[in-house]
């Protein structure tokens, strides 16, 4: 997730890095970085003052790109295959975990894990590399699934018109790679104006979505959060997408004791023993500099919280707006 695959020499710097530094300062203790990608944001916290950053991430590729530096902090970086939906498994008493959403540029620029509507290649989208690809959902799932997935993971209006191509294509010949899918896509949909996102952008996101369920990865990993954080800990979110952010923000909300209200006459209820309080009460973006520097920071929202002493707890996914499979789709 967080990172690309650059030379050590030129580290990728991350998404929203300064901001979400400046946001957690001081930065000390034991921190979980649960999308190490390249390692960029672990690295911006151990030359912050971190004592120890546990990286964790589930592409087995990720580990295998920072070997040149990684040994050079020494028993300060601690790296962790896995998912970061169990990092509580993975540490307690935390001081803080960071996750970046966003997908890793290393993963987009490599055609072979069939992320990119640009490049060609196989149609795979699995960042683990285990389980079912793109290729296996597309060639098995029925009109009224592609359909579904395609209207709430990728906000796709057009989703039942894009599943019923999909569909028919594969009846004369199995969809296995990323080009013959993003062109089935173009073919039923208007051509772009300028400066429009490519028609297939939103139905290869909610594709990728459903391949490593990373809605329900981002929902437990946030609970898992909850679980691990020490009283005082924080955990700070970017995300990249609109239904990203509005479940990170109705989980910190839920959590810090805020039901909100009836109507917006009602006065906000606080609730009793909230599990975090709200360090940023709105969505930091990024600045003139991070645009121009990446102008893929452009949808990043950057939220951040600080664990109380209250007891972990749960919660049901609906509540924090997580999208549920089986509505109608458009």
């Amino acid at each position: 997730m967080a990172g690309a695959g650059t030379p050590s020499n030129k580290p990728h710097i991350p998404v929203l890095l300064r901001p979400l530094l400046a946001a957690v300062e001081p930065i000390s203790g034991v921190w979980l970085d649960g999308t190490f990608g390249a390692g960029g944001y672990t690295r911006g916290l151990l030359d912050a003052g971190a004592d120890k950053v546990i990286g964790v991430d589930r592409d087995p590729l990720a580990f295998e790109m920072v070997a040149d530096w990684a040994g050079g902090y020494g028993d300060r970086l601690v790296l962790q295959s896995g998912v970061f939906s169990c990092m509580d498994e993975y540490a307690q008493d935390l001081d803080g975990v960071v996750l970046d959403l966003g997908v890793s540029s290393m993963q987009l620029d490599q055609a072979e894990r069939g992320f990119s509507f640009m490049k060609d290649g196989p149609l795979d989208m699995r960042m683990s590399q285990e389980g079912d690809s793109a290729a296996d959902l597309v060639n098995t799932a029925t009109e009224a699934q592609l359909a579904d997935i395609l209207f709430h993971y990728g906000e796709e209006r057009a989703s039942r018109r894009i599943a019923k191509s999909i569909v028919r294509a594969r009846t004369e010949e199995p969809i296995t790679t990323t080009l013959r899918l993003a062109g089935i896509i173009e073919s039923c949909l208007p051509r772009p104006k300028p400066g429009q996102s490519h028609p297939a952008t939103r139905s290869f996101q909610g594709l990728r979505i459903a391949v490593n369920a990373e809605y329900e990865e981002l929902f437990q990993g946030l609970m898992a959060a909850e679980r691990a954080l020490k009283p005082g800990g924080q955990l700070a979110v970017v995300t990249f997408h609109s239904i990203e952010d509005r479940m990170v923000k109705r989980f910190f909300q839920s959590r810090a004791g805020k039901t909100g209200r009836a109507n917006r006459y009602a006065p906000e209820i606080e609730q009793e023993l909230p599990q975090f309080t709200l360090k940023t009460r709105k969505a930091v973006g990024p600045d003139d500099q991070e645009l121009q520097e990446n102008p893929r920071a452009r949808s990043a929202k950057l939220r951040v919280a600080i664990r109380t002493e209250a007891p972990a707890g749960e919660i049901d996914s609906r509540a924090i707006g997580m999208p549920q499979l089986g509505g109608r789709a458009r």
